[in-house]
């Protein structure tokens, strides 16, 4: 998109909202919610709608967690903009134990009753901390309520917060495509040698009704020729990437995500190629599709409590597409 374009569109919708118009009037709308304080979602979500927008023409809504100047603040359980679910087609979303008033979740609600298809990466597995108070507590990560068990990140994604596996800023991941899973479309143009994250891998257990596509080997640094750690971390490997079909659902989940693990092409082709999926665009999915960096992208590692990750950005969502 041209920098004309993009100021029109800046300037033509809310401050507290980014839209990207898609390559004609009938291009399937996809909202992208970030709302993380360790891992970058701001980053990494801005980044894979450029993506899509630029290279494959998807109308892209993308949402951030602001502060009440409108400044993103990644610890904040605010994410003004919600409302544009109810045009969406896809929903992908990357928060990590959001607390969102209930008239912001009234719109994650509704998108999810809805039946349309869902992305969740990383801490979208504990995307929610409802309070139990709320109207929505039983999205909560950590719910108990029968039926609910484990909240949105069991119910719909197919996993909730469990533990890390590998050991957190130290030990990377490496893709490794399941047995029988190559020829997935979703795997369209990937090889494993492309698949490699400096986030550690996450103990999962999907339900038996996913299908996994990708397993994750710990890996004893966090460079993509490091080595394999050896011992039970990786017997058996943990899944990293799966799908899920519920109902008419399609749902995909990867625990890939931090903004350095968008530094492999590998990781970027699986998200692209995830969103065709989801859309029900199999046929559409070509192997070698445009997944290259779209214009600024300054990788900021993933952090702590301890660290830059956790405070204020600078920045407003318009600066994310400058």
């Amino acid at each position: 998109m041209s920098a004309f374009i993009l100021s029109l569109v800046l300037t033509a919708a809310p401050t507290d909202v980014v839209v990207l118009p898609g390559k004609d009037m009938a291009a399937k709308h996809i909202v992208l919610i970030s709302g993380d304080e360790e891992y970058r979602s701001e980053d990494v979500m801005s980044q894979w709608a450029r993506i899509l927008n630029s290279h494959h023409g998807f109308k892209c809504t993308v949402l951030f967690a602001l502060d009440t100047d409108g400044v993103v603040n990644p610890n904040k359980s605010n994410i003004p903009g919600l409302e544009a679910l109810q045009t969406a087609d896809l929903m992908c979303i990357f928060t990590r134990f959001r607390n969102l008033p209930d008239e912001q979740m009234q719109h994650v609600a509704e998108y999810i009753k809805s039946g349309k298809p869902i992305i969740g990466l990383r801490t979208a597995t504990h995307a929610f901390n409802n309070s139990k108070g709320s109207k929505y507590a039983k999205y909560a990560w950590n719910n108990q309520v029968s039926g609910h068990e484990g909240g949105f990140g069991k119910q719909i994604l197919g996993e909730t917060w469990v533990s890390h596996h590998g050991k957190h800023g130290s030990e990377g991941t490496r893709g490794r495509i399941a047995k029988g899973a190559l020829n997935h479309v979703i795997l369209n143009g990937i090889r494993e040698e492309m698949l490699f994250g400096t986030t550690d891998v996450y103990t999962a257990n999907p339900p038996k009704d996913a299908t996994i596509l990708v397993f994750g080997e710990v890996t004893d640094s966090l460079k993509p020729d490091s080595k394999a750690v050896t011992g039970k971390k990786n017997e058996p490997m943990m899944p990293i990437a799966w799908t899920r079909e519920t109902d008419g659902r399609r749902v995909f989940t990867t625990t890939f995500g931090a903004s350095t693990d968008l530094e492999s092409e590998g990781v970027r082709r699986l998200l692209v190629n995830a969103a065709y999926w989801a859309l029900k665009m199999d046929g559409t999915i070509p192997s070698a599709s445009r997944v290259d960096i779209v214009g600024a992208f300054n990788v900021t590692p993933f952090g702590t409590k301890k660290d830059d990750a956790w405070k204020k950005i600078d920045k407003r969502p318009a600066d994310f597409f400058k």
